[in-house]
């Protein structure tokens, strides 16, 4: 998990998460100079599986997600953003899924700040579907980083995040389509919380000219062309 200001919201996430994880896991979460509360908030959270990386400069969503990335020791992988709330048995189904592929991306329900729906199928807004072809040049994006899990060996390939990538979580996705085995759970395992202060977008609507889409997209092949030749 990658916090920013997110006191308001951080503490209901967590308590979503926690009672999902085993013993043996862990919640890595990685602030990046929060000034609110979030700070305090996740340490009045006393659970040991927590690992609480503060003190962090980024200035960047995409860095400080790399940061909690950097520390995961687990064979396997899931992001959370701070404001969301997982639903009973979001980790139980996705490492089910896990058994027989190597990354999996599930659906999410659309709601407000105060939990009430905006749209019940993320998935159904972009017709999502696998597929590197599909997924690079199809916009709006079906890849939500809040609704990934992945094994170790994604990972591995994944980092470090090009210098180049806006976004940690289409990287992660497109490096597993590249090189690994892909599934979507066409079924909302989290409430994905859209508000004023969200950190990033959802992907329905890209900002960049076409020629920012075709510069992109290029930087996007010659990463993949060059992790391609990294064990």
């Amino acid at each position: 998990m990658a916090t920013f200001n997110g006191a308001l919201y951080v503490r209901e996430q967590v308590g979503s998460i926690l009672p999902q994880l085993g013993k043996g896991d862990e919640l890595v979460i990685s602030d990046d100079s929060s000034t609110d509360d979030t700070a305090a908030v996740i340490r009045s959270i006393t659970d040991p599986r927590i690992r609480f990386l503060a003190g962090n400069n980024f200035r960047n969503p995409t860095r400080n997600f790399e940061n909690a990335l950097k520390h995961a020791k687990g064979d396997i992988i899931f992001l959370a953003d701070q404001d969301d709330v997982w639903l009973p048995g979001k980790v139980s189904t996705l490492v089910e899924a896990l058994k027989q592929y190597d990354f999996v991306t599930s659906d999410c329900t659309l709601v407000d700040e105060n939990l009430e729906l905006i749209a019940p199928s993320f998935m159904g807004m972009v017709d999502g579907g696998t597929g590197l072809i599909r997924n690079l040049f199809l916009k709006p994006s079906p890849y939500i980083g809040a609704c990934f899990a992945f094994r170790k060996t994604v990972l591995d390939k994944a980092m470090p995040i090009p210098r180049n990538m806006l976004h940690h979580d289409y990287w992660i996705a497109l490096v597993a389509e590249a090189f690994f085995r892909t599934t979507i759970v066409k079924k909302p395992l989290i409430l994905f919380r859209r508000h004023g202060k969200n950190a990033s977008k959802t992907g329905l609507k890209s900002d960049f000219s076409l020629q920012q889409k075709i510069t992109k997209r290029m930087q996007i092949v010659i990463n993949l062309t060059k992790r391609a030749f990294v064990k």
